[in-house]
């Protein structure tokens, strides 16, 4: 075990003092490696926290670069980081704060190909991703290798932070949500937003729980998930128990290595071709529906009216999604129609629901307003 130097006691001084952890608890948080997958809203208040605690080892997985729309919540990166590797922006972050801290760059796309690989030399896992297959395979890889995985999520105002450690006598996240949620059911924060404070709020919940994992010490959440709603500023607890018919962590599991999540999850992969895809138009086309009227072609806006003030194009109405199960009626079923939102998700769900009522002639407008924004109109805003 590496014992800690002068000027590493000086600087936990305030930990050591602390009966619960002292001299041999800041050594065992030395001594302690974790792997941060993903770099972004949680990822960066963990990674501050544990390098300013003196975790000895931080592993970080990112692929991505830094965004500006990033900068809301993600405070690893500043304004100077925009375009760069996360991965590098945070290492370089992290070695501003404590440069004792070993920081190991996985500047790579976790997948099942890598994901043992990537888990296996690190003794906690902090998941800090925002999509469904990712947190399936994580879950996965760490009960495969008997990894703790201190699990969080958020949306808009609300966040939730749990331990799965089936290894330690609790249940994994297969046995919290067996199946995931239909694809596009949930939308991602790009699509739906977030607070910038909540990634912070429930990142330091994550951090505390590693760090109560690298000392053995109090009630970490195993068993437990913990709900947080920053609107109502309210903290709700629900108890957790091993689903005996969990596929991976139950006593006759069915998943016994790593499979394909993305399939798993019902995503498609997406087309290469844009033209692939009969249900969808470009925003080339798009523009040409609304400079010939005489196509007989009409465009809608599917986003909320809060997005509608943020940015739209001139000249096409707006029928939110949320409103066109009582409002469809207003449409015309013999009439073409192309449906645009924000990135092209919402608008396949109005296109489908749609198709459900009759409507034969309708596309969805592949990359929205945001497509619109980068290859016809630059003044209208990207959010």
């Amino acid at each position: 075990m590496i014992d800690l130097t002068n000027e590493e006691i000086r600087r936990y001084s305030r930990h050591l003092i602390l009966p619960e952890v002292g001299m041999a608890g800041q050594r065992r948080i030395r001594n302690t490696s974790v792997l941060c997958i993903g770099a972004g809203g949680l990822g960066s208040p963990i990674a501050m926290y544990l390098a300013a605690a003196g975790i000895g080892k931080i592993g970080l997985v990112d692929f991505d670069t830094v965004d500006v729309s990033n900068l809301q919540r993600q405070i690893l990166h500043t304004d100077a980081d925009i375009g760069r590797s996360k991965a590098e922006s945070a290492q370089e972050t992290i070695g501003g704060l404590n440069p004792n801290v070993e920081v190991v760059l996985h500047k790579t796309r976790i997948s099942s190909d890598n994901a043992l690989d990537l888990v296996g030399p690190y003794d906690i896992v902090v998941d800090g991703t925002d999509n469904f297959p990712t947190r399936y395979l994580t879950n996965d890889a760490c009960v495969l290798l008997k990894k703790p995985n201190v699990y969080g999520s958020i949306f808009r105002f609300e966040g939730q932070a749990s331990v799965f450690a089936p290894h330690l006598g609790g249940p994994c996240y297969r046995c919290l949500y067996p199946e995931p949620p239909p694809p596009g059911m949930v939308p991602s924060c790009a699509e739906g937003g977030v607070l910038g404070v909540l990634p912070g709020i429930i990142g330091c919940i994550q951090a505390t729980e590693i760090l109560k994992l690298a000392l053995g010490k109090g009630s970490t959440l195993i068993g437990r998930l913990l709900l947080f709603n920053a609107l109502d500023m309210k903290f709700r607890e629900l108890k957790l128990r091993k689903d005996p018919k969990c596929p991976i962590c139950g006593p006759n599991p069915t998943v016994t290595s790593l499979i394909d999540y993305e399939q798993f999850c019902g995503i498609v992969p997406e087309s290469k071709n844009p033209l692939e895809n009969p249900d969808e138009v470009t925003v080339q086309e798009m523009k040409k529906a609304l400079e010939n009227p005489s196509l007989g072609i009409r465009v809608v806006d599917v986003r909320e009216p809060d997005e509608f003030a943020i940015a739209h194009v001139h000249g096409v109405p707006q029928l939110p999604l949320s409103q066109l199960p009582q409002r469809f009626t207003e449409l015309d079923p013999n009439v073409q129609y192309y449906l645009h939102c924000k990135g092209g998700i919402r608008s396949m769900k109005a296109l489908r629901f749609l198709r459900e009522q009759g409507f034969k002639y309708v596309k969805s407008v592949k990359g929205g307003i945001g497509a619109w924004s980068d290859q016809v109109d630059a003044s209208v805003p990207k959010y």
